[in-house]
């Protein structure tokens, strides 16, 4: 079934069919042709050999030399005749099968060959005839020539040849098997040589075909042969060529897809491709990341998402509806994205959109932290500016009179301007970490030892406040490397916020034990505890707890901010872990080798 659909099949069949009707109508003209001529070839033969006959008749001086001529004559052409001489007949037969009993009567009797007698001319004529064979009778089909013969003046006679029809029956069944077994033998040779040609012209292209597989694969290395140089070689010269620029084109835009990923992996904006129905096509990892919060703020899975954040489709929409670009902003788990969204043109309207997301959390965090710190700094320089101001006014103004109130405000301007030159300090400290200035003195220290120390220099202030202080310090196996100065003022910082937010008769545990390949500080407290929506702030400068729970000793709130950049320059690490109303644990971890 597969052949007649194929090229192979399909020429080797037109050229058959061809071929076929051309033989048909050939054999059908070349049968009615012989045909034609078989019966032609046998009218003539007996006419010429009945002209040879009468001519003898005529001519000879003797009837019996005539005669004799004639016999020889219709014996050597394998006819029969019958002679008629004044009224007497002579017949000569070929064979014991062709002998007829009055066969002159029965020509006599055809109404046709009766006219020569009559006419000057000779008669031709096929039929069938009756003889009689004693008391049978005996039906042939014959060709009948009769020719008028006049041998002397006033003697009239008449020759007549006959010949069996079956005789050219079988030479026309001779010529037609003749022209069928040639037929026969034609169609089987065309049938042979329409395949090879067919296989011959068809080879190339199946190899073409197969090459185009390849190529459909992927394959651009695959080359056709090229065998001759006709249209199936240059055929074959325009598919290597094709190959090749493909492979080509293909290389160098993989190299472009390739270069565009790149770009588009690496941007800090995330990058959201949209088709005209909004679906999204192409994202970047801050796209991804983007859609994947949005998701799960959603609460919904990123298998089963089809959609986008509402702010995004009608920025789409406006996008498609407009055909220009389009800019807004939308918050997604606590950061906020600013979104520019670009149409994609089509050959006749937008096709697409291009979006791209910046998120702009740090930059608004600071400018937040900006004017914060304007403020903080405001709000914290105000107050010992102020005292100074008023108690120098007083002083100034004459109101304190006596020496002990003037020794009282002079050290409330000292005290205050003490508090302004730590303030001022811990700014230029904390500016210098941030910036990577800092400067470290690190040496061997026995962690152990140092820690009961910082412990010892604070029992006096716990026990002030009715404060249990408690060091779970354990043995540590070999020294830590660090700066003894500024670990110091860690502790130091993480241990006096304790004792400021812890209540009477609670407690503080400074904990020192071994932790992977490093040293683990906890300072613990059971004091008020920092609210959680406070806690992820403990570390920005400024931040600082109830103001209600100080007992009046306010800090600047730049400690915790200073502890985490030494902790950080140490290749540690800080964290904080709180309850309101049960207490607060700051962690600190300082590896060996810092």
């Amino acid at each position: 079934m597969m052949l007649w659909r194929s090229v192979v099949g399909k020429l080797w069949l037109t050229i058959l069919l061809l071929v076929s009707v051309v033989l048909t109508i050939l054999t059908v003209m070349l049968l009615q042709y012989f045909e034609r001529f078989h019966t032609e070839q046998a009218e003539n033969q007996l006419i010429n050999h009945a002209s040879l006959i009468a001519s003898l008749l005529e001519e000879e001086n003797t009837q019996d030399a005539a005669l004799s001529m004639s016999k020889d004559i219709a014996e050597k052409f394998a006819i029969n005749a019958v002679v008629i001489v004044n009224g007497e007949e002579y017949i000569f037969t070929t064979t014991e099968e062709m002998y007829h009993e009055q066969p002159a009567l029965v020509f006599n009797e055809d109404q046709e060959l009766s006219s020569v007698f009559l006419e000057d001319d000779f008669v031709i004529t096929q039929g069938t005839y009756t003889f009689p064979m004693g008391e049978e009778q005996v039906t042939e089909d014959l060709m009948v020539v009769g020719m008028p013969v006049s041998i002397n003046p006033g003697d009239s006679g008449s020759i007549f040849l006959y010949q069996s029809l079956e005789i050219l029956e079988s030479a026309s069944s001779q010529t037609k098997h003749i022209i069928y077994l040639s037929a026969g033998i034609a169609i089987v040779l065309t049938t042979v040589f329409a395949f090879f040609l067919t296989t011959r012209i068809t080879a190339p292209l199946r190899k073409i075909r197969k090459a185009s597989l390849e190529v459909a694969k992927g394959n651009f290395d695959m080359k056709v042969p090229i065998l001759t140089n006709d249209e199936i070689g240059l055929l074959a010269i325009a598919f290597n060529r094709m190959a090749k620029a493909l492979n080509t084109n293909l290389n160098a835009l993989n190299q472009e897809k390739e270069q565009l990923s790149r770009i588009l992996s690496s941007m800090a904006d995330g990058v959201i491709t949209l088709d005209r129905e909004g679906s999204v096509m192409v994202t970047n990892p801050p796209a991804t990341e983007f859609i994947s919060a949005w998701l799960y703020e959603q609460g919904y899975e990123v298998e089963k998402a089809g959609n986008l954040p509402k702010e995004l489709e009608d920025l789409f929409e406006k996008v498609v509806q407009e055909e220009k670009e389009q800019m807004g902003e939308v918050d997604v788990q606590g950061r906020s994205w600013v979104i520019l969204m670009t149409p994609l043109y089509g050959q006749q309207d937008v096709r697409g959109a291009v979006a791209v997301l910046r998120d702009m959390t740090e930059e608004r965090l600071h400018d937040k932290l900006r004017k914060d710190f304007i403020a903080n700094v405001s709000h914290e320089l105000r107050t010992p500016i102020s005292m100074l101001q008023g108690y120098s006014e007083a002083i100034i103004d004459g109101i304190a009179e006596s020496e002990e109130e003037k020794v009282e405000l002079v050290q409330i301007i000292y005290d205050e301007s003490l508090r302004m030159g730590r303030l001022v300090n811990e700014f230029l400290d904390l500016a210098r970490m941030e910036a990577g200035h800092i400067q470290l003195n690190k040496e061997s220290i026995n962690l152990t030892d140092f820690c009961r120390r910082v412990v010892r220099k604070f029992q006096g202030v716990s026990k002030e406040h009715g404060i249990e202080l408690i060091d779970e310090i354990s043995l540590l196996e070999k020294p830590i490397h660090a700066d003894g100065d500024r670990i110091e003022q860690v502790l130091t910082n993480l241990i006096d916020n304790a004792i400021r937010h812890t209540s009477e008769d609670g407690s503080v545990t400074l904990r020192v034990e071994p932790y992977e390949n490093g040293v683990k500080l906890e300072v613990e407290d059971t004091g008020t505890g920092i609210p959680e929506e406070d806690l992820p702030f403990v570390f920005e400068r400024f931040y600082k707890a109830d103001k209600a729970r100080t007992r009046g000793r306010s800090g600047t709130g730049l400690g915790l901010a200073i502890v985490k950049n030494i902790v950080e320059s140490h290749n540690g690490r800080i964290s904080a872990h709180s309850k309101v109303d049960e207490g607060t644990t700051f962690s600190v971890y300082l590896p060996y080798e810092s």
